[in-house]
């Protein structure tokens, strides 16, 4: 069941002009990027795509827009989730979920809840939801962890098909594995953990380096599912460099500077991040360039 969130999906960026409005034509030139490179599905309005700081009515917009505009017809993950349940759940009402496949909806922070008050609150949202819910675990950002013993007695609900884990803790993943019931999606949310995840019984992962070079990750993602973790590993190694550096500023700021050096869209991101530094932009074209992700940078 849920094969269409095997392999890579795009936690796609969303890109602003120079006055922070969102560039929709530049929004266009990122989907089919991606979609042209082969990722399997979508993921809107996550972490990368700076979700904190997109209202409402943009985040509709985006939405309208990716429906369409999707040359592939892909399914959609769209990010609905908070620290304030009622309100989580009472958002429902708000959304148009005409061509959204799931929802992934992270772990509540700064509250820090216990494991109780997260296995309601979840509970509540997979209860209102019209479509299924992939939980998200991301600890440095929430705060809190959510164990394996929660994530999989939240796998029990009938509208929870999956987790995107980005704890980074192996062991932790191993036991969802074990655990879960056997259709229960296990999806990396850190890309150079999706190789190794997948090795433990894990179906692929939501991909911020995606955005800009779908069709070799996803290629390596592939390798992985098929079994071939030699051709796997060959091609990890590619990215294992570039990777803290997509972070080192704040996520999207560095996946958004290879954008612009690729020139598909601009790099502006809304405060309080800030647009890529020169000096990161300039280690950036180094790395890329060490490692054969670009040939040529202008």
């Amino acid at each position: 069941m849920y094969t269409q969130f095997h392999g890579v999906g795009v936690a796609i960026v969303t890109p602003f002009n120079a006055d922070h409005s969102i560039d929709f034509e530049g929004f266009g030139r990122v989907i089919n990027h991606v979609s042209e490179g082969g990722v399997r599905y979508f993921v809107l309005q996550g972490t990368t795509g700076e979700s904190p700081t997109v209202s409402k009515a943009e985040k509709k917009q985006l939405l309208t827009y990716l429906n369409e505009n999707n040359p592939r017809n892909l399914p959609i993950v769209y990010g609905v989730g908070g620290n304030v349940t009622a309100d989580v759940v009472a958002g429902m009402n708000d959304i148009d979920f005409d061509g959204v496949d799931a929802i992934l909806s992270v772990c509540p922070y700064y509250n820090k809840p216990g494991r109780r008050g997260v296995i309601e609150h979840f509970t509540r949202i997979a209860d209102a939801s019209p479509v299924p819910v992939i939980l998200y675990n991301i600890p440095p950002r929430t705060g809190i962890n959510m164990s394996p013993e929660t994530v999989v007695e939240l796998a029990q609900h009938p509208n929870i098909i999956g987790v995107k884990e980005a704890s980074c803790i192996i062991e932790q993943c191993m036991e969802i594995a074990r655990d879960a019931p056997e259709d229960f999606l296990l999806i990396s949310g850190d890309d150079v953990q999706g190789v190794p995840i997948i090795s433990i019984g894990g179906v692929g992962v939501m991909s911020v380096i995606a955005n800009a070079f779908p069709a070799r990750f996803s290629g390596m993602i592939d390798a992985a599912l098929h079994g071939d973790f030699q051709t796997a590993r060959r091609e990890l190694n590619h990215f294992l460099r570039i990777d803290p550096l997509l972070y080192e500023e704040g996520n999207p700021v560095g996946i958004k500077g290879i954008l612009d050096t690729l020139g598909i869209i601009g790099s502006d991101v809304r405060l309080p991040l800030m647009k890529a530094s020169d000096d990161l932009r300039e280690r950036q074209r180094a790395v890329l360039q060490q490692d054969s992700l670009i040939e040529l940078v202008a």
